[in-house]
């Protein structure tokens, strides 16, 4: 299984690298753009697990590693190879 996970800043916290890339994109004429959330992905293959098994240790995963809970947002989804 594949464990497709994005972490993104929380909606309340500066994005610097976010709003750096919105800026870049109106400076090539791509005015349409408003907000940019700059964020991670990140996959993770997993072995041995059912499908709920496998979202049980990928929220721990999040929770305790791969976000930082006070200053991101997380959100995953499991696919079967």
């Amino acid at each position: 299984m594949l464990a497709k996970v994005y972490v993104t800043p929380k909606k309340a916290i500066l994005d610097p690298q976010g709003t750096a890339i919105a800026q870049s994109l109106h400076a090539l004429d791509y005015a349409e753009v408003g907000e940019v959330r700059m964020g991670k992905y990140l996959e993770v293959r997993l072995t041995g697990l059912s499908k709920p098994q496998a979202e049980r240790r990928v929220e721990e995963m999040c929770q305790r590693l791969l976000a930082n809970l006070i200053i991101e947002d997380f959100r995953f989804e499991i696919v079967e190879e």
